[in-house]
């Protein structure tokens, strides 16, 4: 199989699995703050400050598999002719 070929099915799957699992992770962390702050309304400050660094360290895993395919896919990234002949253009 081509290079180029199992790489795009790889990221077309790992892109798509990673934003899924982080806004799962983030729906579950806000909800479980509101919780917090409904029940001890006085650390509200606290959670609050907590919650934004926890969703931007959750936010932060999606950048990272970016990187990693990016990684992956930048040394054989095909030119604009190979992709026209690979396609069949």
């Amino acid at each position: 199989m081509n290079y180029f070929v199992v790489v795009a099915v790889g990221v077309g799957f790992a892109l798509p699995v990673a934003v899924l699992m982080a806004a799962i992770a983030q729906s579950k962390a806000i909800e479980r703050a509101l919780e917090a702050i409904a029940r001890q309304p006085e650390a509200a400050g606290s959670i609050r400050t907590t919650l934004i660094i926890g969703l931007a360290l959750i936010e932060s895993l999606v950048l990272y598999v970016l990187v990693v395919v990016m990684v992956f896919l930048a040394p054989k990234m095909p030119t604009f002719q190979q992709m026209m002949q690979f396609i069949g253009k």
